[in-house]
């Protein structure tokens, strides 16, 4: 489903028009306060987004051309770029917001069937097809207007888009060391995922399929554990 740009496009604009919602709510000196990401100001938060839509639309212009466009040249010139555009004044950082979204949408509508299946590279290296864009950016997009911290919560997260980033999520933690056996059941779908390695007896982890997600991705997420004690994921991204 993450592939399928029929569902993960309109997604994508919903949780556009909802993060610039919330920025838009903010006073200019609300944008300096601290987010929900420790060491992230609001204005972090806000460039890191407008530059993520730079790097995923050199993905797309990369699929579209056949010219290999990486999305950074590196981890500390991201970082760099997101210190530097956090400093600029909030009327920039709004209308870049803006503004690297709509050049995002229009280097995505440019791709053809040809396009879409050809194969770029993620910040991490991984060969992806560009059908994947779209759901990265709607992985951005949607939880990081939870880490502004301004209001928004996991529970605003449409149901569908809940449960593909568990099934995305879920897989991406499974593999990686220190990742606990546990059966993650939600109580207000019935559905589970099985994280982790299937050897040993998994705890039960059960919650509201948002508050397992929140929990999953260290945002605040209501869960309980069949042990107790909850148990703590590995780090996501």
């Amino acid at each position: 489903m993450t592939s399928d740009v029929h569902r993960t496009l309109p997604w994508m604009g919903a949780g556009t028009e909802f993060l610039v919602q919330l920025v838009d709510a903010l006073p200019d000196d609300a944008l300096r306060a601290p987010s929900a990401l420790p060491g992230w100001t609001r204005a972090h938060v806000v460039a890191h987004v407008a530059r993520n839509a730079e790097a995923l639309t050199r993905l797309a212009t990369w699929a579209r051309t056949g010219v290999e466009t990486p999305m950074y040249a590196d981890a500390q010139q991201r970082d760099a770029d997101i210190a530097a555009t956090a400093t600029a004044p909030a009327a920039t950082l709004r209308r870049e917001l803006g503004s690297t979204a709509e050049d995002l949408d229009a280097a995505l509508a440019a791709l053809d069937g040809g396009g879409w299946e050809a194969q770029v590279r993620s910040a991490q290296g991984r060969v992806i097809p560009a059908t994947a864009v779209p759901w990265m950016r709607v992985r951005e997009v949607w939880l990081h207007a939870v880490d502004l911290g301004s209001g928004a919560s996991v529970d605003d997260l449409p149901p569908d888009v809940v449960d593909t980033m568990l099934d995305d999520v879920v897989g991406a933690l499974s593999g990686k060391d220190g990742c606990p056996s546990a059966v993650l059941t939600a109580t207000d779908s019935g559905r589970t995922w099985n994280l982790g390695p299937a050897d040993g007896d998994p705890v039960e982890v059960r919650g509201m399929a948002a508050g397992v997600l929140g929990w999953l991705t260290g945002r605040d997420g209501a869960v309980t554990a069949s042990t107790g004690a909850v148990p703590e994921p590995p780090r996501w991204l």
